[in-house]
């Protein structure tokens, strides 16, 4: 496979980028002190893990014209999406079985499009396919060292002048090495410290089964005949109890809260993150929030009432990020998982239930609890905590350096993908460790985390368990703003209104942050005019024929229903009236965004 057997493959030979430095440019860059007004020089980056966050790291030190050298503690990139049989602890893993919730248009490089031919949703091998084409088309692999373990990052005694850290690194041969770096990036993600509140299971300790962590759990083979009880309904949680329930004899899933449980197929049967998660669909929620919310649980309990499966949450839909699986709702319905409430203690090899209920000759507990997070290789207290979360300003930089030269990329979570939020952070930072952006004063920077805890506490359900959330769009914009990157949609649309209608009605691709800026890219556009086009190609394996009457039909509303909608958006866009937009919002926009008959191959 080559890059080559793409759609509509990005120019990545020719210098595509502009207005950042390139790999070619001198090596050392000078960096204002935000404090003094000196001149330090900026020209090596230790970037740590070579997983999704660690090569998009890479590749920003690149374009920036740094010397990145990343340290890779296994012997392949990937991260948490490459399957390990024997996993060694201090490393993410997943199980094999794993598919990703995001659609591959929606957690792609912003100048990497997928390849046509990749499912939308992928498989945790395909995926990393992706990864490695990226790594190879940008030569990333000459700058990773792997298996090597950073054990120490330390400031150097004259960081305040410097800015520079000693990083200590560890062969997996036992050999130990001490380099210099001007800065560094930490992008080894949240997913390798499992969280088991054994505390909070009363008579765990003397179960009679077996029980272990997500972490640990490979596939379903051993569970044959067995009675499971899973802890948890995240995203581990569910995706656990389906798997095991086509062998187990039951499967109980016991959840304290409840969730709401999404699809991966959305209307029509695109993928569910293509559809509602535009820019416009994102003003509607915040000016009619309530309106959405209730919009939104009414069309999920349209699919099946969650009242009924015993999985309603007190919480509205967007207050917690949801679960993702295509599969619970019929393996509740078939009995093959019954949803129970929380443990309230174990005997021996029965498990207790708050609502009384008991299960008796239980094999194994799998604890679906999450992670904690840990950077045993930092300074302690250099990443204090605000409340429960870390306390890193936009959730790259601690506050309390004396140069902004240390910088954590990829450790967020959020409604959609962590990709293109990892770019932009890896973009953001190489800019800032060059000072061509600076840094607010330690003060207001400690007053804005302040602040957007404050606004997260408000804004999400159950936080101390997920400290990491982020609003995807506006946290994309907010960063996107200060870069220069973020789309100007009055100028698209007036300018090219094909390309504007797309960037506000259609899916938040990472695409529409290389239209303008530092790290612009020529194929941006194409990319965005092409994305249902990469949609529609793994479809094509049977093609089902369409009446013509129909067809031409369908084109004329959809020709008509654009024009509408451009009037529309312009009314909405001079602030005249939104009241005629309102009426019917999800079928038009859905019908402007959705793609045409003829990219389906009915014509």
């Amino acid at each position: 496979m080559t890059y080559h057997s793409l759609a509509n493959p990005p120019d990545h030979t020719s210098g595509h980028l502009t207005g950042t430095g390139c790999m070619f440019h001198a090596f050392y860059e000078k960096k204002s002190d935000q404090n003094n007004g000196s001149i330090i020089m900026v020209r090596t980056v230790a970037v740590i893990g070579a997983g999704p966050s660690g090569l998009t790291s890479i590749k920003s030190c690149l374009d920036e014209g740094l010397e990145p050298t990343c340290f890779e503690s296994s012997e392949d990139i990937g991260g948490l999406w490459r399957f390990k049989e024997h996993p060694d602890p201090g490393r993410a893993n997943i199980y094999q079985s794993v598919i990703i919730n995001s659609s591959k248009e929606m957690m792609s490089y912003s100048d990497f499009p997928p390849p046509a031919h990749l499912p939308n949703n992928m498989h945790h091998s395909q995926l990393l396919i992706y990864l490695r084409l990226y790594a190879e088309t940008f030569d990333l692999f000459k700058h990773i060292v792997f298996q090597t373990t950073v054990v120490s990052v330390r400031q150097r005694p004259d960081f305040p002048v410097s800015g520079q850290w000693e990083v200590e690194t560890e062969r997996t041969e036992g050999q130990r090495e001490s380099q210099v770096f001007d800065a560094v990036m930490v992008c080894t993600g949240h997913f390798t410290q499992p969280h088991l509140p054994l505390k909070d299971f009363p008579g765990i300790e003397e179960f009679e089964g077996r029980y272990l962590h997500s972490w640990e759990y490979r596939s379903a083979e051993g569970l044959q005949g067995k009675r499971v009880v899973v802890v948890g309904i995240g995203n581990s949680g569910g995706d656990i109890a389906v798997d095991a329930s086509r062998v187990a004899e039951q499967v109980y899933l016991s959840t304290r809260k409840g969730a709401w449980v999404v699809s991966r197929v959305g209307a029509g049967g695109l993928p569910g993150d293509l559809v509602g998660t535009s820019r416009l669909d994102k003003l509607l929620q915040k000016l009619f929030p309530s309106w959405i919310t209730w919009m939104m649980e009414k069309n999920l309990n349209q699919s099946f009432d969650h009242r009924l499966y015993g999985l309603q949450p007190k919480h509205g839909f967007f207050a917690q990020i949801p679960v993702v699986n295509d599969d619970l709702p019929g393996r509740i319905i078939s009995g093959r998982v019954l949803i129970k409430p929380n443990i309230r203690e174990i005997r021996g090899s029965s498990v207790a239930f708050e609502d009384g209920s008991v299960v008796d000759k239980v094999d194994v507990v799998v604890f679906a609890t999450g992670y904690n997070y840990d950077f045993p290789f930092l300074p302690s207290g250099l990443l204090a905590n605000s409340s429960h979360r870390l306390s890193l300003y936009r959730n790259v930089f601690p506050p309390g350096l004396a140069r902004p030269s240390l910088a954590v990329v990829g450790f967020v979570c959020n409604l959609g993908a962590i990709n293109p939020l990892a770019e932009m952070q890896a973009r953001w930072a190489t800019r800032v460790f060059k000072g061509l952006l600076t840094l607010p004063s330690e003060e207001a920077m400690l007053q804005d985390i302040k602040r957007d805890t404050s606004t997260l506490q408000n804004r999400f359900a159950c936080l101390e368990r997920h400290p990491l959330q982020v609003d995807h769009i506006p946290y994309l914009d907010s960063m996107a703003e200060e870069l220069g990157v973020r789309p100007n949609l009055l100028g698209l649309l007036l300018r090219e209104p094909g390309v504007g209608l797309r960037v506000l009605l259609g899916p938040c691709t990472p695409y529409q942050y290389r239209l303008r800026g530092p790290g612009q890219w020529d194929g941006a556009r194409q990319a965005i005019l092409t994305q249902w086009e990469r949609v529609a190609q793994p479809f094509r394996t049977r093609m089902a024929a369409q009446p013509e009457s129909k067809t031409r039909a369908s084109c004329s509303l959809r020709l008509t229903l654009t024009l509408s909608g451009a009037v529309l958006l312009l009314t909405l866009y001079t602030r005249h009236s939104l009241s005629s937009l309102l009426s019917h919002p999800t079928g038009l926009l859905y019908k402007l965004y959705s793609p045409s008959e003829t990219m389906w191959g009915w014509k």
